[in-house]
């Protein structure tokens, strides 16, 4: 039983966890198996062309030599004075490739009886190609003779001139052909083994180049998600997995940069938060003993009040922000005044901004176009732009806001005459969780979000800056029905 539960355990987990083929394997089975195939198609292709031609050849030297030999008895039979006979032993006994190849004479029984080198065969031996002729083929054959050894004949019919040799044929050996033939098929399997042994060489360099970037890949992607980002691929060809090392590594950064932001984020939020509610716990504390007190009642309600708001509005930005996130983001839109939007976001601000000793400059015109989108993200957008320039500029600064129609778009202007923005930060200042400046309250996502609701009512909030001078946020809002 426990044997049969082990058998079983294995199987499943065989089941679960099928043994994976690697790009090596995977490279054997489907190109150099295929290669290893077509190369032994070739090869026997060769074999077979080989073996034709050096046949077909000597098959032709054959017939050739025993055409000669036809027409010379031919003409020996025409003469009268001529003694076919004589003249016919006399041609055998001089043939001139009797060196390469045997001249034979057949008479009507089917026995060789005349041979160029003198020596005849035996009575009984057979004589294929001679019975092929009989039998009105061409009178070729090849096979092996008395001694095992592999030939070829030709056969030619002389019986329209001769009465006493039916044939004539000529034999030669194929032993030297077969070398031949052998030599070159052992040079071509050679050829082809070298070819196939640098194929594996560079095939097996070719995948090694692969499996090593994707090796470091994988081990990157590993300690990615243990949240280990300082590990980088070093890969220098300039190829398609160059490329994806790169943009591997480009992420390693850009996860890095979003890890500190996060981080910074975290501890940015956790002390704005403390702040107002350390602020509210020490004057609920404070007004609880001065109950008497209505003068202390009275400035901590105000300042109970005001970090409230402060704490209400970090959080709209932080549950925005969530569903931006989440792609849970809706606007509610309407045709809206923007005109009494922003008014009400400057006078927010009016109150707070001489407690700051700033001052803020209104320009409101007498009337703008409609907007088509959602008032209360607008309003939190000036709220946001408005905050952020009294919140960094110093005692004694000056805020100055503008709206108009520019170019058939609506613009609105936030200018603050505050410490400013280093040139470096600028393309990073939209970005969520980014702060430019670490000495200034903030969450760092306002104007993540801010960016966000007025790209969703297809507009466009651009920022200028300089380090020192101040900052102008513009905000363009197409109108209604533009």
């Amino acid at each position: 039983m426990a044997i049969n539960g082990m058998i079983k355990f294995k199987t499943k987990l065989a089941e679960q966890f099928p043994k994976k083929r690697t790009i090596t394997q995977r490279w054997i089975t489907n190109n150099l198996a295929v290669i290893v195939l077509v190369m032994i198609v070739v090869v026997l292709i060769f074999i077979y062309a080989m073996q034709s031609f050096y046949y077909t050849s000597a098959r032709q030297s054959l017939t050739s030599e025993l055409t000669s030999v036809v027409n010379l008895l031919s003409r020996y039979a025409q003469d009268s004075e001529t003694n076919l006979y004589s003249e016919m032993r006399g041609t055998f006994e001089s043939f001139s490739a009797k060196d390469k190849m045997e001249l034979m004479a057949v008479n009507s029984k089917g026995r060789v009886i005349l041979t160029s080198s003198g020596f005849s065969p035996a009575s009984d031996t057979a004589i294929p190609d001679y019975e092929n002729l009989l039998n009105g083929g061409d009178g070729y054959w090849i096979g092996k003779a008395e001694n095992q050894e592999k030939i070829m004949a030709v056969c030619m019919d002389i019986s329209a001139f001769s009465s006493e040799y039916y044939a004539v044929r000529v034999v030669c050996s194929l032993t030297e052909v077969d070398k031949s033939i052998g030599t070159m098929i052992i040079s071509a399997i050679i050829i082809c083994a070298i070819i196939i042994l640098m194929l594996v060489l560079t095939g097996i360099y070719f995948v090694g180049s692969i499996i090593k970037p994707i090796m470091q890949l994988s081990t990157t992607a590993g300690k990615f998600a243990k949240g280990d980002f300082s590990f980088r691929i070093k890969y220098h060809n300039n190829d398609e997995i160059g490329d994806l090392c790169n943009a591997i590594n480009h992420m390693a950064d850009e996860l890095s940069t979003a890890e500190e932001m996060k981080n910074e984020f975290i501890s940015s939020v956790s002390h704005e938060l403390r702040t107002p509610l350390t602020a509210i716990k020490g004057w609920a504390e404070t007004i609880c003993m001065a109950e008497n007190d209505p003068e202390t009642v009275q400035k901590g309600m105000n300042v109970i009040v005001n970090e409230t708001t402060r704490l209400t509005q970090m959080v709209e930005e932080l549950l925005d922000f969530s569903r931006m996130q989440s792609g849970h983001f809706k606007l509610e839109k309407a045709t809206m005044d923007i005109l009494a939007e922003l008014g009400d976001a400057v006078l927010i601000y009016m109150n707070k901004a001489t407690q700051d000793q700033i001052s803020i400059a209104y320009d409101e015109p007498e009337m703008l176009p409609f907007v088509y989108g959602d008032k209360n993200k607008i309003r939190q957008v000036f709220i946001n732009i408005i905050d952020n320039a009294i919140k960094y500029s110093d005692a004694g600064g000056h805020v100055q806001i503008t709206a108009e129609e520019f170019e058939g778009n609506i613009r609105v202007c936030v200018s603050d005459s505050g410490c400013g923005i280093k040139e470096s930060d600028l393309p990073k200042i939209k970005t969520k969780f980014y702060k430019a400046n670490h000495t200034r309250r903030g969450s760092g996502i306002g104007l993540a979000v801010a960016d966000e609701i007025i790209t969703a009512h297809g507009g466009k909030l651009d920022i200028k800056s300089e380090e020192g001078v101040g900052t102008t946020v513009i905000i363009t809002l197409p109108p209604e029905h533009a």
